[in-house]
């Protein structure tokens, strides 16, 4: 990551949040297409990963952590979480109709024009898989090819720990890229935002004739432009938090963004909350 721009030079503040530290991958595509911009950043890694929670608690988790970005300045919000996106992002924008919400869907479209025998498949969690937004994206993009849905359980749980290298993780994506590599599939689409920093990892699994789709830069893309319509925010350094261990997301950040700066420990009113408390705390 750059560092910090002068607050006079800054653009917009933008908000950002994952289940965990996926999001970075998003983040890391946000600040090469604005470097001018401020960001703030949660990485929610003490409730996740989302892909295997209900429904319900993943919107409460989203909007409390919507909550935090907008009372520390963020203008907009990027909700870098697949599963986050298919189950909370209308909540969000019912609940905040002033603030822009952009969020992340599988990328379908580019991989069905990539495709050249259309078979594709799709590495995602299952909270993605069987959502709602998912079967809309399905019937809305892919008639007339194959698709091969693949749960990858346990995956970005094991990518928390930041090290796309670990036995643990290989032994996860061996698992479930062999079902698609079994399929013949030639384009197979990295549903969840952690899964790009597995994408080495992910490619040789799957073998060298298949292409990999990850959306992340056409994200940054829709959020520029919405960001072109905003006054300039409060200036400030780039902040990072977690509801989980400080220390992980540092280095996670350090490793694959160059982050120089320190993590801090989500506020306990947003980190704290979830659907099971009863109490809601989410500011106006």
């Amino acid at each position: 990551m750059n560092p910090p721009a002068p607050a006079s030079a800054r653009a917009v503040c933008i908000g950002v949040f994952d289940s965990g530290v996926g999001g970075l991958s998003v983040l890391r595509s946000l600040r090469a297409l604005m470097p001018d911009a401020r960001f703030l950043y949660v990485a929610d890694s003490g409730h996740a990963p989302y892909g295997e929670r209900d429904e319900a608690y993943v919107v409460e988790r989203a909007r409390s952590l919507t909550a935090h970005l907008l009372a520390e300045g963020a203008q907009m919000v990027v909700v870098a979480c697949n599963t986050a996106t298919a189950a909370a992002v209308q909540a969000l924008r019912e609940r905040w109709p002033a603030v822009g919400f952009v969020g992340v869907e599988p990328g379908l479209k580019p991989a069905i024009a990539l495709s050249r025998n259309g078979r594709i498949g799709v590495m995602a969690t299952r909270g993605t898989l069987q959502s709602a937004k998912f079967r809309r994206l399905v019937e809305t993009h892919a008639a007339g090819v194959e698709l091969r849905l693949q749960p990858c359980d346990g995956l970005a749980r094991a990518l928390e720990e930041g090290d796309a290298d670990a036995p643990a993780v290989r032994a996860l994506v061996e698992r479930h890229a062999a079902p698609l590599r079994e399929a013949g599939v030639d384009t197979v689409v990295l549903g969840c935002t952690h899964y790009p920093f597995a994408a080495p990892q992910i490619a040789a699994a799957l073998g060298p004739e298949v292409a990999l789709v990850d959306t992340a830069e056409a994200v940054a893309l829709q959020a520029r432009r919405l960001a072109a319509g905003l006054p300039p925010g409060a200036g400030g350094p780039d902040l990072l938090w977690t509801s989980g261990e400080p220390a992980v997301l540092q280095r996670v950040a350090r490793r694959w963004l160059g982050w120089a700066g320190e993590a801090r420990a989500l506020p306990e009113t947003a980190a704290a909350w979830c659907p099971e408390s009863g109490s809601n705390r989410y500011g106006p």
